[in-house]
């Protein structure tokens, strides 16, 4: 529970300034407000019959359209396909709550590895703005949960002139500085929770939702339980994830992540991810742009030598 009014009052404004900040930063398509969306029209009455006329017949009801399962509709709409590999620019501003805004651009190079030797994927991050972090790096292998390993980490800084290996304790380590933690980004399978299928939204363009509840299995999770909006389509292969509220381990309301995707090719990528932390206030806005895919991307580019020598 929230310790004082005050904080209560904050806290029940936080969707508005979720609405608000969204709107700022343009993200026109995402679905905004969907809690509590949808209402039914009433449809005008008929006007009475003769009272010699033979009523009309009574058509039989349609039968009710069975739907998926919580499970079924997160196996599907869940981690679509990114491709073999990726290269994009990945812009990142944090802002806090009294409106200090920090910008960096990255060029960012993705690899799936397949799994080999437990590996899930390799991601190199080069800084291209602000001038002044201009050539810095961040390496980053992450493994698959059955290895028990933690991602590996890197970055190089040119001012050092040297690489430093950087641990992760914990996966509800913040990712850059973000409102996203390295568990947010990293990989998980649809058998580490149980998913439930609560209700069908619908926004005020007429475009349905499910709306599924997803909670860990595990004794110790980063959330008590996370509550998503997947779009409902006629083509279950567009089917994708725009919304996510996050629970902490007290069940308290989190934050807030609205998604954007763009197809480029055969894969499903990010197009703008807005954040806001509802008990801090911070926020998060992602941008990937200028996407590449499925260009045949080598190993070396994922190593500390290559971490070092940067775009050179």
């Amino acid at each position: 529970m929230w310790k004082s009014k005050n904080r209560m009052d904050r806290v029940a404004g936080v969707c508005v300034a979720l609405e608000r900040s969204v709107s700022a930063f343009a993200l026109s398509g995402l679905v905004v407000a969907m809690l509590g969306a949808g209402g039914s029209s009433v449809a005008a009455p008929a006007p009475p019959a003769s009272p010699t006329a033979r009523p009309p017949p009574v058509a039989a009801p349609a039968p009710a359209a069975v739907q998926p399962s919580g499970e079924e509709i997160v196996r599907n709409c869940d981690n679509k396909s990114p491709g073999d590999d990726q290269q994009s620019q990945l812009s990142i501003t944090l802002k806090e709550q009294s409106g200090t805004e920090k910008k960096t651009v990255y060029l960012r190079l993705w690899k799936d590895m397949k799994g080999v030797e437990d590996t899930l994927d390799k991601m190199v991050l080069f800084t291209v703005f602000p001038p002044d972090a201009k050539g810095s790096g961040f390496m980053r292998w992450a493994f698959s949960g059955a290895s028990g390993r933690n991602a590996e980490q890197w970055i190089y800084l040119p001012v050092l002139k040297k690489i430093r290996r950087v641990s992760m304790r914990d996966l509800g380590d913040s990712f850059l500085g973000s409102d996203l933690t390295y568990g947010d980004i990293t990989y998980r399978s649809v058998e580490e929770d149980r998913h439930e299928l609560v209700r069908i939204d619908r926004d005020e363009g007429g475009h349905d939702y499910y709306v599924v509840q997803s909670t860990p299995k595990e004794k110790e999770p980063l959330y008590s339980k996370k509550i998503s909006w997947y779009s409902k389509t006629a083509n279950p292969e567009e089917c994708v994830k725009v919304r996510v509220d996050f629970f902490d381990r007290k069940n308290a309301f989190l934050k807030r992540e609205m998604i954007q995707w763009q197809r480029v090719g055969p894969a499903w990528v990010w197009d703008k991810v807005f954040v806001q932390n509802a008990q801090t206030f911070h926020t998060s806005f992602f941008e990937v742009s200028k996407v590449k895919i499925n260009i045949g991307l080598k190993d070396d580019w994922f190593t500390e030598r290559r971490l070092e020598q940067g775009l050179n």
